[in-house]
């Protein structure tokens, strides 16, 4: 059995995602997030929605673009 990435549990469904010609194994949705999904650059928490980028710079919403003085984004809600 593949052994997921993130965490190394051997786990008989564990499932592969391919980001940018790299595969990555993963046991459980949860170790996918932790590995790939971005985090916010003025609280750290991981953008699992869309979130809001300025220069490749990524934020999780208006509130902490704004924090970082980027006035022009806004959330799409």
């Amino acid at each position: 059995m593949p052994k997921c990435d993130a965490c190394g549990n051997d786990y008989d469904k564990s499932f592969q995602i391919l980001v940018s010609n790299k595969t990555y194994t993963f046991d459980s949705f949860e170790c996918a997030l932790h590995t790939l999904a971005p985090t916010c650059t003025h609280c750290g928490v991981r953008i699992v929605g869309h979130g809001l980028e300025k220069e490749g710079v990524m934020f999780c919403c208006n509130h902490c673009a704004e924090q970082e003085g980027v006035t022009e984004l806004r959330d799409r809600s």
